[in-house]
Formats: C-alpha cells, structure tokens, sequence
C-alpha cells in the first residue's frame, strides 16, 4: 500500500508540474485584450459613438447617446419624452443640462463628476496600458459571477480612486465593475453588469449594461443598438453646450 500511495503522490506532483502556471495580473489582462480583439485594433479607437435605449424602470425610458475622443473627451445625451439631458466635458471641465427638474440652463459640472467624466473619457479602459497610465493592479482572487468563475482586479487609479473588475476566467471578457462614486455629496456604491458581448469590426463590446447604486431598487438596464468606431466627431461636441431655454 506504501508503494501505491507513493506512486499516487509521485503521478500528482508530476500532474502539477506539468499543468498550466498560476494567472497573474499580467496573464490575465493580457488574455482580456487578445479577447477584445488585440492592442492594436484597441489602441486605433480615436473616437467612438453609442446609441441605445436606457430602462429605469415602469415607464422610465430613454434614448441615449455617448461619444467619446481622445483625450479626455465625453458627450452623454439621453432623451425622454422628448426632453434631452446633456453632460459634457472637453477633458478639462465639464457641463450640464439637466431639465428634468424644470431648470433648462447650463450648469459647471463639479470637480468630483468631472473627475468621474474623465474616468469614463478613458476610451481604452484602464486595464489597457494600466502602467504607462500610472495605475496599479493587483489580482485580488475571485469570484462567481453570473454562475462563472472570475479573476478579481483590484484597480488603484492614478488619481487615487480604487475599483474592481471582474473578468471571466473562461471567456476573458469583462463581466462585472463596483467602485464607490460621490452622489449627492455622499459615497454609493456602484455596481456595473457586462452582457451580450460581440464583435464590431474587431473590438468587442457588451450590448447589455446593467448599473445598479446601493439603496436604489431598480437598476438602470442600457442595451446598445449601435456602435460606430471612429467616426468623424468635431470638437465643437465636447465643449459648453447650448441651454435649452
């Protein structure tokens, strides 16, 4: 039996030896941008523009619209019941017009909502070239998300701010984030869902984003009708808008 038990121990350590390495943040990440379709097709988005329909919940529907260009620039419009709501920065201030609450005009964004604004601006994402932005990441376990097992990303942003990604272990693709945003002069977790992956012209995109704020009862469900990669998108959109009065 000794024999037998030692030859099973030898067969595991042999078994072991041979086996794939331990992920690490490199491996992991690498993997992520072969999934999205490679550095180079990710580092040639210049501009990009997405237009879909957001759910808030009974009756509260939307139409939105997000463009973003390098460097730093961020338009977001949504439109409901033919009233739009725009906020905008030309990467180093920011606006807003929110009707919604009878107050047409333009306002200055804040310097936390512009700082969020430019965390969106990031057309990549942080995990493409993380350490020539001044980010770190460490791999932080994982997780089951949606059923399947994800690597964990902890995400210290070069401005001081901290998220986690999640990204399937099998597809590669990323699935989840949660970060902590100020709203309202107070801290809310937020938690960002990635479905319904698919390919344009050879980047990958989620088609279904569901974000969910700690305390609130229903998510906010976004599904992208459309996806146009680098088109033609003047400058003149990322500045001071327009008030609506």
């Amino acid at each position: 039996m000794c024999g037998v038990a030692s030859s099973i121990a030898l067969a595991a350590l042999a078994m072991a030896a041979t086996g794939a390495p331990p992920p690490t943040v490199d491996s992991v990440v690498s993997d992520y941008i072969a999934a999205r379709g490679g550095l180079a097709k990710i580092r040639s988005l210049q501009t990009l523009r997405q237009k879909g329909h957001a759910f808030a919940g009974p009756g509260r529907e939307a139409v939105v619209v997000r463009e973003l260009k390098r460097p730093g620039k961020v338009r977001f419009e949504f439109t409901h019941q033919g009233i739009t709501g725009v906020y905008v920065t030309d990467g180093t201030k920011g606006w807003q017009v929110a009707p919604f609450h009878g107050d047409a005009s333009v306002h200055p964004m804040s310097e936390d909502a512009v700082a969020d604004a430019m965390e969106q601006a990031d057309i990549e994402g942080p995990l493409i070239d993380w350490k020539a932005k001044g980010h770190v990441v460490e791999l932080a376990g994982r997780e089951t998300i949606g059923g399947h097992d994800a690597f964990k990303l902890k995400v210290t942003l070069k401005s001081g701010g901290t998220r986690f990604d999640y990204i399937d272990a099998k597809t590669h693709y990323e699935v989840r984030t949660e970060m902590t945003r100020e709203i309202g002069g107070r801290p809310v977790r937020m938690e960002t869902s990635f479905a319904d992956h698919r390919m344009t012209n050879g980047i990958l995109f989620p088609r279904t984003i569901e974000v969910a704020a700690a305390g609130r009862p229903n998510p906010l469900r976004i599904v992208v009708d459309s996806i146009e990669l680098n088109p033609t998108i003047s400058d003149e959109r990322f500045k001071r808008p327009a008030g609506l009065d």
